[in-house]
């Protein structure tokens, strides 16, 4: 797997579970450790919605391939 691919997932995976925070306990990690509206605080923001658009890419491409059907009884 590309270095990209396992960042973006990384960023991905950590966006994830922050808005997990926020939902269950109204708390934002990021804006937590960052600072809320910070500067950082915003490149983190930024950095997983461009992370959230890349990881994508290889879900279309594993349709393509046909990688999801492998599971399925034909």
């Amino acid at each position: 797997m590309k270095f990209i691919n396992i960042f973006t997932l990384i960023l991905v995976i950590v966006g994830g579970l922050n808005w997990g925070l926020v939902g269950l306990f109204s708390f934002d990690l990021v804006a937590a450790i960052f600072g809320a509206g910070s500067g950082l605080a915003r490149t983190v923001y930024i950095l997983v919605g461009l992370s959230a658009a890349w990881q994508i890419i290889p879900l279309f491409s594993g349709m393509g391939s046909g990688e999801f059907a492998a599971g399925q009884n034909r």
